[in-house]
């Protein structure tokens, strides 16, 4: 059996066909016996996601929407109403036209919804005044509003949703209604995982974690969507739905870019290529980054970021235990970079500042404004759950990890010297970029992030993404790739 041949034998071994343990319905409906004791009297409305208006790539549920109703049909909406802690909850639905269930499939009746999900239906059509009646009745009640975004990350700028339209519409109707957010107690609910749910996270890393694998026993790539296809298509063989987030695979000047997706540069060897890439799994997301050599074997500069940004993870590891600080774990992470890039001379101290090229408040926020966080840029951790950035425990209250947390640990280190050009010209930044910048030139283009996923159990902290991480698993493993490079 080749070598390739026994990964693909010991990953099928390791990750069986499904999991057993799925979101019991029970569950739903208790997230909204939650909800409705959490707002005592009040009226939740909310919208899911609209059908897509095309074909490419099929329909996915709203996170919020989902985990109140687990109803994944497009052209939704939910309305509960409490009263004095009990919530009385109806969907509003939109029937697939007889035509396009031919295409598309049919979609559950009232008597269907009632059975499975626990909830009475209606037309969607009615919600309008259904609502107006409900509110006209229920005099001096507010409406909770759970917005129609996709994802938290990008709600500022998200401001025609249907939603959106249809609550200041209602409110233009009634004068004097009250409307809140529904989002921070939605989140909190949604920030402390069940064991169902944590089951289904960590099947989301299982399979991510032998999507990186096999993109680190492909051939030795020429093109960053080379690593892409290996990496997705693993998702999709081992059953996943699609990849959690878009693919990120950049490969020297490329890895420097935090967010970069065009996946289509060259991989040139000498290069390292940082892949943050993961599955998402019935609805739930890991999120896992690795980088890797495109030659196999790390370059002496390039090992030496990528032992201080491994050794910044272990340290926020043992900084995230139950009952400590995000905060301490963050901040250990972010001391052992900045000590690392002095005696590197990355930096001129540990301590030393720049002028930075985007507005920043180096009063409030000293760290923001330090050379080394300029070569470190982003935080070390967010939830993961519903959404790639879901909420965790340890966001809000005293911001220390608990039981039921989901989370990743990301340090990073990435050094170009397109960096330094985009400095504003300052007496400070002069000074800096002077003394740098041969440095630099020694660490061109290396950028370098390593995550990993976790949970908070009874039993501590728990790496649930065990993809090889340490530089001598990563070379072993890339020792048995097919000696030859893919052709174009």
């Amino acid at each position: 059996m080749t070598s390739r041949a026994l990964c693909v034998a010991l990953a099928a071994l390791v990750l069986p066909a499904s999991v057993a343990a799925q979101i019991p319905q029970m569950e739903f409906a208790a997230r909204r016996d939650s909800l409705a004791a959490r707002i005592d009297s009040g009226i939740v409305v909310a919208f899911g996601e609209r059908n897509p208006v095309s074909d490419f790539g099929a329909f996915y549920q709203l996170p919020a929407f989902h985990y109140l109703t687990n109803y994944d049909e497009p052209d939704a909406a939910f309305l509960m109403v409490v009263r004095r802690g009990h919530g009385t909850s109806t969907l509003f639905v939109t029937p697939a036209e007889p035509r396009s269930a031919f295409y598309y499939g049919r979609r559950a009746d009232s008597t269907t919804l009632a059975r499975t999900h626990s909830l009475s239906a209606r037309p969607f059509g009615t919600l309008a005044s259904t609502l107006d009646s409900v509110v006209s009745s229920a005099k001096g009640m507010p409406v909770y509003t759970l917005t129609d975004f996709a994802d938290a990350d990008f709600a500022r700028a998200d401001s025609l949703t249907r939603g959106g339209r249809f609550v200041a519409s209602l409110a233009a109707r009634h004068p004097g209604l009250v409307v809140k957010d529904a989002h921070p107690i939605v989140d909190e609910l949604r920030a402390r995982k069940s064991a169902a749910e944590l089951a289904l996270i960590r099947r989301a890393a299982e399979i991510s974690g032998e999507g990186h694998r096999a993109a680190m026993v492909a051939p030795m790539p020429q093109h960053e969507y080379e690593l892409a296809a290996a990496l997705e298509y693993t998702f999709k063989r081992l059953g996943a739905s699609r990849p959690a987030y878009g693919s990120i695979v950049g490969s020297g000047r490329n890895g420097t870019t935090l967010h970069y997706m065009k996946d289509q540069g060259p991989t040139r060897p000498g290069d390292v290529v940082v892949m943050d890439a993961a599955a998402e799994y019935e609805g739930y997301a890991a999120d896992i980054t690795r980088t890797i050599p495109v030659s196999g074997t790390f370059t002496a500069e390039q090992r030496t970021i990528y032992q201080l940004v491994r050794d910044a993870q272990a340290a926020a590891e043992r900084n995230s235990k139950p009952g400590m600080s995000a905060q301490a774990a963050s901040d250990s992470s972010i001391v052992v970079r900045a000590k690392g890039l002095a005696a590197l001379g990355l930096v001129e101290s540990e301590e030393a500042t720049l002028d930075l090229p985007w507005r920043a408040d180096c009063a409030q926020r000293p760290l923001t404004c330090r050379q080394a966080y300029f070569w470190m840029i982003h935080g070390i951790s967010h939830g993961l759950g519903l959404a790639v950035h879901d909420p965790a425990q340890f966001y809000t209250g005293d911001r220390t990890f608990k039981q039921g947390d989901a989370f990743t640990i990301e340090p990073g280190i990435y050094i170009s010297t397109a960096a330094l050009e985009a400095l504003p010209d300052t007496p400070k930044n002069r000074a800096f970029i002077a003394k740098v910048r041969p440095v630099v030139q020694r660490y061109e283009n290396t950028g370098v992030r390593i995550e990993d996923d976790y949970v908070i159990t009874q039993q501590g902290l728990e790496r649930i993404s065990l993809a090889p991480r340490e530089i001598a698993e990563i070379e072993a493993l890339m020792k048995t790739r097919p000696p030859t490079r893919v052709q174009p």
